[in-house]
């Protein structure tokens, strides 16, 4: 997720990279500057104060382009500056965080790497693929790492599913289902000039519901169907709708064609009647897993079985940046491991613009100042139940499936 405010363009000048595009060693506390420090990025601020006191890193520096006040920030403040690459010089960083708008991650990803400073990258980590892939050569030919921000992959219930997945536990996999019923109410879209729109002054946004606030639902899927590289995906087909006054998706579909030969099909909406926490099933032919991944929590059930519950751990991600930097220890989300993912965020890109719903399709609720779909989630559910989309499903309203090769 991104910060509702931040840089919005990239340092004009950057250091030179180090020498044969290796960078020093790196020891603890790991000196880190964030970008993009209000908005979702003050969770990272809370996160980092975390990690500063377990003495893993040092905050040394925020870059906005409204510099914050101690009381906004509570307490006494890093170096601030509105320039990235220039904050990135001066403090010396060894690792920056980078939460803001998602058409700037590239640009400043890539100033970082030139510097030598490894990454934590917000997701989602590009608005098109072509944009992904210059961040990720950029990266990996400047020497330096990047752990791409979609926590859901640094739980532990990931390889544990897997896992149960590879021993059996429900029969032969047929397919991967994710289901995502939020709400989100009219500020929500008004919350920055880049909020809802799929492009901004020329610039690729790609701000919907698949693509941003329920990416997770779309990462974790393909991930626990082991689909997470680029050339993992086969063909994609999207349905994209809006009931909100906004360019980008608020209530959508995607089924993934994948190598391993089972779909993957996540529903998601914003405009859900009685919003619930999103999951991922896993469907087999003996069996299901259902995974509720903001819960860290998991439920198997299979045939000749009582259903069985189980609650896991989670490595935060920047933690993890720190002891594969400190210690070796494997990265958990590089960017290669999302480029099936971000290849549903350019299957969106370029497919048309999400269709307006109908005025009979929606209705405001006043108390809470949102738009809300009827019966959307009765549809999010068959669709990660059945792996159809809203148009074989019925929907009225569903635009036809847009493939994508």
């Amino acid at each position: 997720m991104t910060s509702e405010t931040g840089p919005i363009t990239g340092p004009t000048t950057a250091a030179a990279p180090a020498a044969a595009g290796v960078t020093p060693p790196v020891t603890a506390p790991v000196t880190v500057v964030l970008a993009g420090a209000r908005g979702h990025g003050r969770w990272h601020v809370e996160n980092i104060r975390r990690l500063q006191d377990k003495g893993l890193v040092r905050l040394v520096g925020i870059c906005e382009l409204t510099p914050l006040t101690e009381e906004e920030f509570g307490g006494e403040l890093p170096a601030q500056s509105p320039d990235f690459g220039e904050l990135l010089d001066s403090t010396g960083a060894r690792a920056a965080v980078i939460c803001t708008p998602i058409p700037t991650h590239t640009d400043l990803a890539l100033a970082a790497a030139k510097r030598g400073v490894h990454l934590l990258l917000e997701k989602p980590p590009a608005p098109s693929y072509a944009e992904f892939r210059r961040m990720a050569d950029g990266i990996a030919a400047a020497g330096v790492v990047c752990q791409i921000g979609f926590q859901s992959l640094g739980s532990h219930a990931v390889p544990a599913i897997r896992k149960l997945i590879a021993e059996g536990a429900i029969g032969t996999p047929t397919g991967v289902g994710g289901a995502g019923a939020w709400a989100r109410d009219e500020a929500y879209y008004r919350r920055a000039p880049w909020a809802g729109k799929r492009r901004l002054n020329g610039v690729d946004v790609i701000d919907g519901a698949l693509t941003n606030p329920l990416a997770h639902a779309v990462a974790t899927a393909l991930a626990l169907n082991g689909t997470t590289r680029a050339e993992d995906v086969t063909r994609i087909e999207t349905e994209l709708v809006r009931a909100n006054d906004i360019e980008s998706d608020d209530t959508s579909c995607v089924r993934v064609g994948t190598v391993q030969g089972r779909p993957v099909t996540v529903a998601v909406t914003l405009c859900a009647e009685h919003p619930g926490d999103p999951y991922v099933v896993v469907h087999g032919s003996e069996g299901r897993i259902t995974y509720w991944y903001k819960q860290d929590r998991a439920l198997l059930q299979r045939a000749g079985h009582g259903p069985e519950e189980f609650e896991y751990g989670s490595t935060d991600l920047l933690e993890n940046l720190v002891a594969h930097l400190v210690d070796g220890e494997a990265l958990l989300v590089e960017p290669d491991a999302t480029g099936a993912f971000m290849k549903v965020v350019e299957a969106i890109r370029q497919a048309p613009d999400p269709v307006q719903l109908p005025a009979e399709a929606w209705h405001l609720l006043p108390a809470e100042n949102r738009r809300v779909v009827p019966g959307i989630d009765a549809l999010v559910t068959t669709a990660a139940d059945t792996l159809a989309l809203y148009s074989e499903l019925g929907a009225p309203w569903a635009p036809p499936k847009e493939v994508s090769p």
